[in-house]
Protein backbone atom coordinates (compact mmCIF):
# COMPACT_ATOMS: atom_id res chain seq x y z
CA UNK A 1 0.00 0.00 0.00
CA UNK A 2 1.42 3.38 -0.93
CA UNK A 3 1.82 6.18 1.57
CA UNK A 4 -0.96 8.17 -0.05
CA UNK A 5 -3.39 5.26 -0.16
CA UNK A 6 -6.55 5.93 1.84
CA UNK A 7 -7.42 2.29 2.44
CA UNK A 8 -7.43 1.40 6.14
CA UNK A 9 -4.29 -0.11 7.59
CA UNK A 10 -4.71 -3.83 8.25
CA UNK A 11 -5.68 -4.82 11.80
CA UNK A 12 -2.99 -6.43 13.91
CA UNK A 13 -3.10 -9.08 16.62
CA UNK A 14 -1.25 -8.15 19.83
CA UNK A 15 -1.94 -11.58 21.35
CA UNK A 16 0.69 -13.19 19.10
CA UNK A 17 4.39 -12.36 18.84
CA UNK A 18 5.39 -10.33 15.82
CA UNK A 19 8.80 -10.24 14.13
CA UNK A 20 9.27 -6.45 14.21
CA UNK A 21 8.05 -6.09 17.80
CA UNK A 22 10.17 -9.03 19.02
CA UNK A 23 13.22 -7.43 17.40
CA UNK A 24 12.32 -4.17 19.13
CA UNK A 25 12.08 -6.01 22.47
CA UNK A 26 15.49 -7.60 21.93
CA UNK A 27 16.92 -4.12 21.35
CA UNK A 28 15.35 -2.86 24.58
CA UNK A 29 12.64 -0.84 22.83
CA UNK A 30 9.16 -0.03 24.09
CA UNK A 31 7.07 -0.74 20.97
CA UNK A 32 6.13 -4.29 21.90
CA UNK A 33 3.47 -6.22 23.78
CA UNK A 34 3.29 -9.03 26.36
CA UNK A 35 3.24 -11.77 23.71
CA UNK A 36 6.42 -10.39 22.18
CA UNK A 37 8.19 -10.22 25.54
CA UNK A 38 7.08 -13.76 26.37
CA UNK A 39 8.64 -14.95 23.11
CA UNK A 40 11.86 -13.11 24.01
CA UNK A 41 11.91 -14.85 27.40
CA UNK A 42 11.44 -18.25 25.74
CA UNK A 43 14.15 -17.51 23.19
CA UNK A 44 16.59 -16.44 25.88
CA UNK A 45 16.08 -19.67 27.79
CA UNK A 46 17.20 -21.53 24.67
CA UNK A 47 19.74 -18.94 23.47
CA UNK A 48 20.75 -16.49 26.23
CA UNK A 49 22.70 -14.36 23.76
CA UNK A 50 19.75 -13.78 21.41
CA UNK A 51 19.60 -10.03 22.27
CA UNK A 52 23.24 -9.76 21.21
CA UNK A 53 22.25 -11.02 17.76
CA UNK A 54 19.73 -8.20 17.37
CA UNK A 55 22.31 -5.65 18.51
CA UNK A 56 25.01 -7.09 16.22
CA UNK A 57 22.59 -6.85 13.30
CA UNK A 58 21.72 -3.24 14.10
CA UNK A 59 25.43 -2.38 14.32
CA UNK A 60 26.02 -4.10 10.95
CA UNK A 61 23.16 -2.11 9.42
CA UNK A 62 24.69 1.16 10.63
CA UNK A 63 28.10 0.33 9.20
CA UNK A 64 26.56 -0.73 5.89
CA UNK A 65 24.56 2.49 5.54
CA UNK A 66 27.63 4.57 6.35
CA UNK A 67 29.57 2.68 3.71
CA UNK A 68 26.86 3.06 1.07
CA UNK A 69 26.40 6.78 1.63
CA UNK A 70 29.84 8.01 2.69
CA UNK A 71 32.11 5.66 0.73
CA UNK A 72 30.03 4.46 -2.23
CA UNK A 73 28.36 7.86 -2.64
CA UNK A 74 24.80 6.56 -2.98
CA UNK A 75 21.96 9.05 -2.67
CA UNK A 76 18.98 6.66 -2.56
CA UNK A 77 18.25 3.65 -0.38
CA UNK A 78 15.44 1.08 -0.49
CA UNK A 79 15.10 -0.63 2.90
CA UNK A 80 12.87 -3.72 2.67
CA UNK A 81 11.87 -5.27 5.97
CA UNK A 82 12.75 -2.09 7.82
CA UNK A 83 11.18 -2.97 11.17
CA UNK A 84 10.26 -0.49 13.87
CA UNK A 85 12.18 2.81 13.67
CA UNK A 86 14.45 2.22 16.65
CA UNK A 87 17.51 4.40 17.19
CA UNK A 88 20.06 4.11 14.41
CA UNK A 89 17.62 3.15 11.64
CA UNK A 90 18.53 3.46 7.96
CA UNK A 91 17.21 6.97 7.30
CA UNK A 92 18.61 8.35 10.54
CA UNK A 93 22.12 7.05 9.83
CA UNK A 94 22.01 8.09 6.17
CA UNK A 95 20.85 11.62 6.96
CA UNK A 96 23.58 12.12 9.53
CA UNK A 97 25.97 11.86 6.58
CA UNK A 98 23.88 13.45 3.81
CA UNK A 99 20.47 14.98 4.62
CA UNK A 100 19.52 14.86 0.93
CA UNK A 101 19.61 11.06 0.64
CA UNK A 102 16.26 9.57 -0.40
CA UNK A 103 15.11 6.61 1.69
CA UNK A 104 12.04 4.42 1.33
CA UNK A 105 11.31 1.97 4.12
CA UNK A 106 9.16 -1.08 3.36
CA UNK A 107 7.51 -3.35 5.89
CA UNK A 108 4.51 -5.67 5.98
CA UNK A 109 3.58 -4.76 9.55
CA UNK A 110 0.96 -2.00 10.06
CA UNK A 111 2.48 -1.16 13.46
CA UNK A 112 5.80 -0.46 11.76
CA UNK A 113 4.02 1.68 9.17
CA UNK A 114 2.19 3.76 11.78
CA UNK A 115 5.21 4.34 13.98
CA UNK A 116 7.49 5.12 11.07
CA UNK A 117 5.03 7.60 9.57
CA UNK A 118 4.86 9.43 12.89
CA UNK A 119 8.66 9.66 13.17
CA UNK A 120 9.69 10.51 9.62
CA UNK A 121 11.93 13.52 9.88
CA UNK A 122 11.44 14.84 6.34
CA UNK A 123 8.72 13.59 4.01
CA UNK A 124 10.51 15.12 1.02
CA UNK A 125 13.38 12.65 1.41
CA UNK A 126 11.88 9.74 3.38
CA UNK A 127 8.77 7.58 3.17
CA UNK A 128 7.36 4.27 4.38
CA UNK A 129 5.06 1.87 2.57
CA UNK A 130 3.36 -1.36 3.53
CA UNK A 131 4.80 -3.99 1.24
CA UNK A 132 5.47 -7.71 1.10
CA UNK A 133 8.96 -8.79 0.03
CA UNK A 134 7.39 -11.92 -1.43
CA UNK A 135 5.82 -9.64 -4.06
CA UNK A 136 8.80 -7.54 -5.17
CA UNK A 137 7.14 -6.25 -8.34
CA UNK A 138 4.45 -4.53 -6.26
CA UNK A 139 7.06 -2.82 -4.10
CA UNK A 140 9.01 -1.59 -7.11
CA UNK A 141 5.82 -0.27 -8.77
CA UNK A 142 4.53 1.56 -5.68
CA UNK A 143 4.09 5.26 -6.39
CA UNK A 144 5.88 6.28 -3.17
CA UNK A 145 8.89 4.22 -4.19
CA UNK A 146 8.80 5.69 -7.69
CA UNK A 147 8.51 9.20 -6.27
CA UNK A 148 11.71 8.95 -4.24
CA UNK A 149 13.76 6.20 -5.92
CA UNK A 150 15.03 6.75 -9.46
CA UNK A 151 15.76 3.31 -10.90
CA UNK A 152 17.90 4.91 -13.58
CA UNK A 153 20.51 5.79 -10.93
CA UNK A 154 22.36 3.52 -8.47
CA UNK A 155 20.32 2.32 -5.50
CA UNK A 156 21.32 0.83 -2.17
CA UNK A 157 19.01 -2.16 -1.67
CA UNK A 158 18.90 -3.29 1.95
CA UNK A 159 17.57 -6.74 2.87
CA UNK A 160 18.61 -6.75 6.50
CA UNK A 161 17.40 -9.66 8.66
CA UNK A 162 14.45 -10.34 6.35
CA UNK A 163 15.31 -13.26 4.07
CA UNK A 164 15.58 -15.74 6.95
CA UNK A 165 11.84 -15.16 7.46
CA UNK A 166 11.14 -16.36 3.91
CA UNK A 167 10.38 -20.07 3.64
CA UNK A 168 11.95 -22.32 1.01
CA UNK A 169 8.68 -22.69 -0.89
CA UNK A 170 8.44 -18.88 -1.10
CA UNK A 171 11.71 -18.98 -3.06
CA UNK A 172 14.08 -16.34 -1.68
CA UNK A 173 16.33 -16.87 -4.72
CA UNK A 174 13.48 -15.77 -7.02
CA UNK A 175 12.72 -12.75 -4.83
CA UNK A 176 16.31 -11.54 -4.73
CA UNK A 177 16.76 -12.15 -8.45
CA UNK A 178 13.72 -9.99 -9.27
CA UNK A 179 14.99 -7.19 -7.06
CA UNK A 180 18.53 -7.39 -8.46
CA UNK A 181 17.26 -7.33 -12.04
CA UNK A 182 15.38 -4.08 -11.37
CA UNK A 183 18.47 -2.30 -10.05
CA UNK A 184 20.69 -0.25 -12.41
CA UNK A 185 24.47 -0.72 -12.69
CA UNK A 186 26.39 0.75 -9.78
CA UNK A 187 23.73 -0.37 -7.29
CA UNK A 188 24.56 -2.22 -4.08
CA UNK A 189 22.80 -5.08 -2.29
CA UNK A 190 23.24 -5.57 1.46
CA UNK A 191 22.03 -8.76 3.13
CA UNK A 192 22.15 -10.09 6.67
CA UNK A 193 20.68 -13.48 7.47
CA UNK A 194 20.70 -16.32 9.96
CA UNK A 195 23.44 -18.75 8.99
CA UNK A 196 23.62 -22.45 9.88
CA UNK A 197 26.88 -23.15 11.75
CA UNK A 198 29.11 -25.60 9.96
CA UNK A 199 29.68 -29.28 10.79
CA UNK A 200 32.86 -28.34 12.64
CA UNK A 201 30.56 -26.98 15.41
CA UNK A 202 28.15 -29.90 15.95
CA UNK A 203 26.78 -28.77 19.34
CA UNK A 204 26.03 -25.25 18.11
CA UNK A 205 24.54 -26.65 14.92
CA UNK A 206 22.20 -28.88 16.96
CA UNK A 207 21.19 -25.98 19.21
CA UNK A 208 20.53 -23.83 16.14
CA UNK A 209 18.20 -26.47 14.73
CA UNK A 210 16.26 -26.36 18.02
CA UNK A 211 16.08 -22.58 17.78
CA UNK A 212 14.69 -22.86 14.27
CA UNK A 213 11.90 -25.08 15.62
CA UNK A 214 11.06 -22.44 18.26
CA UNK A 215 10.76 -19.70 15.65
CA UNK A 216 8.70 -21.87 13.34
CA UNK A 217 6.29 -22.75 16.14
CA UNK A 218 5.73 -19.17 17.35
CA UNK A 219 6.76 -16.39 14.98
CA UNK A 220 5.92 -18.67 12.09
CA UNK A 221 9.18 -18.33 10.16
CA UNK A 222 12.89 -18.44 10.79
CA UNK A 223 15.46 -20.30 8.72
CA UNK A 224 19.19 -20.68 9.29
CA UNK A 225 20.77 -21.38 5.90
CA UNK A 226 24.12 -22.61 4.61
CA UNK A 227 26.71 -20.17 3.26
CA UNK A 228 26.32 -21.39 -0.31
CA UNK A 229 22.60 -20.59 -0.34
CA UNK A 230 23.03 -17.12 1.13
CA UNK A 231 25.70 -16.39 -1.49
CA UNK A 232 23.27 -17.21 -4.31
CA UNK A 233 21.11 -14.27 -3.24
CA UNK A 234 23.84 -11.89 -4.43
CA UNK A 235 23.72 -13.44 -7.91
CA UNK A 236 26.64 -12.40 -10.10
CA UNK A 237 27.15 -9.10 -8.29
CA UNK A 238 30.68 -8.49 -7.00
CA UNK A 239 31.01 -8.91 -3.24
CA UNK A 240 32.62 -5.99 -1.47
CA UNK A 241 35.48 -7.00 0.82
CA UNK A 242 35.49 -8.81 3.20
CA UNK A 243 32.66 -10.78 1.50
CA UNK A 244 30.03 -12.84 3.31
CA UNK A 245 31.25 -12.96 6.90
CA UNK A 246 30.07 -12.96 10.53
CA UNK A 247 28.34 -9.62 11.14
CA UNK A 248 31.06 -8.43 13.52
CA UNK A 249 33.73 -9.06 10.86
CA UNK A 250 32.15 -6.79 8.24
CA UNK A 251 34.27 -3.61 8.31
CA UNK A 252 34.25 -3.23 12.11
CA UNK A 253 34.56 0.31 13.42
CA UNK A 254 37.23 -0.79 15.88
CA UNK A 255 39.88 -3.35 15.02
CA UNK A 256 40.83 -6.00 17.53
CA UNK A 257 39.92 -9.45 18.70
CA UNK A 258 36.25 -10.34 18.09
CA UNK A 259 34.56 -12.85 20.38
CA UNK A 260 33.63 -15.94 18.37
CA UNK A 261 30.43 -16.93 20.18
CA UNK A 262 27.21 -18.44 18.83
CA UNK A 263 26.13 -15.10 17.33
CA UNK A 264 29.44 -14.88 15.48
CA UNK A 265 28.88 -18.26 13.83
CA UNK A 266 25.14 -18.02 13.15
CA UNK A 267 24.45 -14.51 11.77
CA UNK A 268 26.27 -13.46 8.56
CA UNK A 269 26.16 -10.45 6.30
CA UNK A 270 27.64 -9.02 3.16
CA UNK A 271 27.40 -6.30 0.51
CA UNK A 272 27.73 -6.66 -3.26
CA UNK A 273 27.86 -4.23 -6.20
CA UNK A 274 26.24 -4.55 -9.61
CA UNK A 275 28.82 -3.99 -12.34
Amino acid sequence: MASGDRRPVTDFDVSKPNVARVYDAFLGGKDNFAADREFVDAAMRLAPKAPLAAKANRAFLRRVVRYLVADAGLTQLLDIGSGLPTQGNVSEVAHEIDPAVHVVHVDIDPVVYTHSKALLANSSTTDIIIGDIRRPAEILADHAVRALIDLERPVGLLLIAILHHIEDHEDPARITAQLRDAMPPGSYLAISSFRMPGPELPELRAATIEGEKLLTGTLGTGRWREDREILTWFGDWELVQPGLVPLAEWRPAVTGRIKQDEVYHSFFGGVARKQ
